[in-house]
């Protein structure tokens, strides 16, 4: 912004709700572009680097300091870069923040981050479709590096396919001629269907019970917490060779993936060489987000609230 700031959704605590406020505007590095935000993917981990838990305290320790300011998915338009970045003014891009570059959070109307972490945006992507990408995306990407970048046909099952994770899961499942199973509610059956993918019910009977006739599975993609669908459960429905993967990680499960291959842990890690993958999906049509509902950044803590109901569909945005 030409006065010199920038408008960022800052929140102190879990306890305290986040407030818009005005901010001064970084210093870039030789290698960093300022990036004018269009769009921001709402993730969990937003809300949840809030509490008082192990991403809030990596942050405190490695984070940079002032006011918190959470967000990791955005896309927009370049409108300055550093003496060496890559990425020109006038440059749409996607892209992701990265608290351990003592980087900000992409709740806010402009963002600094490095050009490695950016993908150029094609016309054809919408700012919101891009947004939509980082986190889930990477997540999915990182989950099949964890099993052995299966080949096609392999079986890859979803434990909470209606959300944002699950559904880019599921297609790019798709993408890759993987046979994805997804499990979620009735009223969602309809939408895991529309990605090429079979629907277990879990209001009807035992889902993992239903999910063992399509197995065994190469990756279990675990997007809802071992609380819920216990991992001694899970285990017998992998394959020789499988992997169940956790995106939520209770302290219950350190003991799973740290002394068994059979359970590994992944936290997405959005950056241009996953980044561009997912941009090409979304410009062929191969990823399509589905958008629940949009939000004025301002109302960033009511799309929170939104989010810890654990009932979205796809995904929410904020708009600055």
């Amino acid at each position: 912004m030409s006065d010199g700031t920038f408008s960022a959704a800052t929140s102190p605590s879990a306890t305290e709700p986040l407030a818009l406020v005005t901010m001064p505007q970084r210093p870039l590095g030789a290698r960093d572009v300022r990036i004018k935000v269009r769009a921001i993917g709402v993730n969990p981990v937003d809300w949840k680097m809030r509490s008082g838990g192990p991403l809030r305290f990596a942050h405190r320790f490695v984070g940079p300091s002032g006011p918190l300011v959470v967000g990791v998915d955005f896309a927009g338009d370049v409108v300055e870069a550093g003496s060496a970045a890559d990425l020109k003014r006038g440059t749409r891009v996607v892209g992701a923040t990265n608290f351990a570059r003592k980087q900000l959070g992409s709740y806010a109307t402009e963002v600094v981050v490095r050009d490695d972490q950016c993908a150029v945006l094609p016309d054809a992507v919408s700012y919101d479709v891009a947004a939509c990408l980082p986190v889930p995306g990477a997540t999915m990407l990182a989950a099949l590096g964890s099993a052995g970048a299966p080949p096609a046909g392999s079986r890859v099952l979803v434990l909470g396919a209606s959300g944002g994770v699950g559904l880019t899961a599921l297609q790019i499942s798709r993408a890759l001629k993987l046979t994805a199973v997804g499990v979620c509610s009735s009223r969602n059956t309809a939408v895991v269907e529309r990605f090429g993918a079979t629907a277990v019910d879990y209001t009807k009977g035992d889902p993992l019970e239903a999910a063992r006739a399509h197995g065994p599975y190469d990756l279990i993609l675990h997007a809802v917490g071992s609380a819920t669908y216990p991992l001694d459960r899970c285990r017998p429905l992998l394959s020789s060779r499988g992997v169940v993967v956790l995106v939520v990680v209770r302290a219950a499960d350190v003991p799973s993936f740290t002394f068994s291959r059979r359970v590994a842990k992944v936290l997405g890690k959005p950056e241009r060489t996953t980044l561009e993958p997912l941009v090409a999906w979304a410009a062929s049509g191969a990823l399509e987000p589905i958008i629940e509902a949009r939000f004025p950044l301002a109302e960033a803590e009511r799309a929170h609230q939104v989010s810890k109901t654990g009932k979205v569909v796809g995904k929410l945005l904020l708009v600055p």
